[in-house]
């Protein structure tokens, strides 16, 4: 083939294999008036959490990732019974994760990868999410989750009540201004290092207008325009070291403060902060939970990675054997630590969450 001949784009696309549009799948799988008012009613909570209008704690908690639903509809029941229980503590969140950032290679998600055979089924991963996201929300559970790309929201929007914008993607300029636009509270985590700028800054870009590439409804290629979106708040995850100690929580209040940003702190009891030790996780919810015993008035959130059972395992190639309700993904802890955790914390926070309002 001649220099003439010769192709100059697409050079390492295989195919490109049409889905549906957003709303062909929003007309398939509607949203039920019992999953809509469980979203507005998730979304409301949070927004009056953030603006201390409403004392409790934010808690988005589940497994790192949802490989297998009926494990997970299991877990739900479980956690709506004990959300209810702890419901004047703590505004409870279903950590829903369908989609998983790799720093290199790896499971990508439900969504990507729905049969973890790498067949790539997305467009069944999308279908298949948006079915199981209605029915959680018919279960009564508000859902958090993350926005990891600017397409998926278009499927998914209505049916979320919080997005994070993860440690990998809060530098990114589209993550911001994709966020800018969502319907959800966001938070943005700090970035794996531990640099707590960049969600600042992230926080401030979502908080205005802006103009960029997306799609609409019917998957047509448009101009979104934004009006901002106020309610961000950071996620502390740690990074090279953890980052949810009072020193820390200090340093990152005066730094919101200097920004003009509203004083809101989540922080992530896994990663970072935990040491990539899910055993730890209790111990750093103990110490944010004895942080605000003592007066702190900026942590508004907590984030948990928990499970049926604790650990994880890897992906093997044969399914059969893969426990289940363990994590294919980032280790959580059991749900009898889970319960542990939320009922003692409920109990020493009930007497000193409400004085949060006074003054």
């Amino acid at each position: 083939m001649g220099t003439a001949e010769a192709p100059v784009s697409d050079l390492n696309v295989i195919a490109a294999e049409l889905l549906p549009t957003p709303a062909e799948v929003k007309k398939k799988h509607p949203l039920s008036e019992a999953a809509k008012q469980t979203v507005l009613a998730g979304r409301k909570a949070v927004h009056d959490v953030l603006d201390r209008k409403d004392p409790r704690l934010l808690v988005v908690i589940g497994p790192c990732s949802i490989h297998e639903l009926s494990a997970a509809r299991e877990y739900i029941a479980r956690l709506k019974e004990l959300s209810d229980e702890v419901s004047d503590t703590f505004v409870i969140l279903m950590r829903i994760y369908f989609a998983k950032p790799r720093t290199t290679v790896g499971w990508k998600g439900f969504i990507n990868d729905p049969n973890l055979d790498d067949s790539f089924r997305i467009d069944e991963g999308l279908a298949k999410a948006r079915e199981f996201l209605i029915e959680v929300g018919e279960m009564g559970m508000p859902v958090g989750t993350e926005a990891l790309d600017p397409i998926t929201p278009q499927f998914l929007d209505d049916v979320i009540a919080w997005n994070a914008i993860g440690a990998r993607t809060a530098e990114s300029q589209t993550h911001r201004e994709m966020a800018s636009g969502l319907s959800t509270p966001v938070g943005f985590k700090n970035g794996t290092d531990g640099n707590i700028q960049v969600a600042i800054n992230a926080l401030q870009t979502m908080r205005n207008p802006h103009h960029f590439l997306g799609i609409n409804q019917e998957g047509q290629l448009v101009v979104l325009r934004t009006r901002g979106n106020k309610y961000g708040h950071i996620v502390l995850r740690g990074g090279i070291r953890p980052n949810y100690d009072s020193v820390s929580i200090s340093q990152c209040e005066k730094e919101l403060s200097a920004a003009g940003l509203p004083v809101n702190i989540m922080v992530d009891c896994s990663h970072g902060n935990s040491l990539k030790d899910h055993t730890l996780q209790p111990l750093v919810f103990d110490n944010c939970a004895n942080q605000i015993l003592e007066g702190n008035r900026s942590i508004v959130g907590l984030m948990l990675e928990s499970n049926l059972k604790g650990g994880n395992q890897k992906i093997n190639g044969d399914f059969s054997k893969l426990e289940h309700g363990v994590s294919i993904t980032d280790a959580c802890i059991d749900w009898e630590t889970t319960e542990r955790i939320l009922r003692q914390e409920h109990e020493r926070l009930k007497p000193v969450l409400a004085k949060r309002l006074e003054a």
